[in-house]
């Protein structure tokens, strides 16, 4: 492949993933205040100070790469969608809370997936302050990712 041709794609995933990041951000304070269960709360604001230092690795990756930024995320458009339908819907504070981690860890599910695509594709351009930052990245998403199976177990065994 073209190194120029994976360079343009590098720079599309990480204007898509600039936009993912946004509507991240506008979820985050309507969900914080839909837990109840204080771990998952306290993830959720851990979660929020770590997104912040993603979206300014994606920035930086941006320009590295050369992109613009200016696109839209379907897909986190859809989990959040879906987030709100689930807690809007939850019977009680326990499901509500289980609701909130299962959205979150498929959020984040997605956040690992680009990441890691991101790393691999930008380490082949030789873009390696992207590709460094994005594995940095992808490993936080991976915690978080395993904090939320542990709050889960944590709730449905209270």
């Amino acid at each position: 492949m073209n190194q120029d041709t994976l360079k343009q794609l590098v720079a599309q995933g990480l204007a898509a993933m600039k936009a993912g990041g946004k509507v991240a951000a506008a979820a985050t304070a309507e969900i914080q205040n839909d837990a109840r269960h204080p771990d998952l709360k306290a993830a959720l604001e851990t979660g929020n100070q770590v997104s912040q230092q993603w979206t300014k690795r994606i920035d930086q990756a941006l320009q590295e790469a050369g992109g613009s930024g200016e696109q839209k995320n379907p897909v986190m458009e859809g989990l959040y969608e879906v987030s709100r339908m689930i807690r809007q819907q939850a019977p009680d504070d326990t499901s509500r809370d289980l609701g909130i981690i299962a959205n979150g860890q498929l959020a984040l599910h997605y956040w690992i997936a680009a990441f890691g695509t991101m790393h691999a594709y930008a380490e082949k351009v030789g873009m390696t302050e992207t590709a460094q930052s994005m594995k940095a990245s992808l490993d936080e998403a991976k915690q978080g990712d395993e904090a939320h199976n542990k709050i889960a177990g944590q709730i449905m065994n209270a």
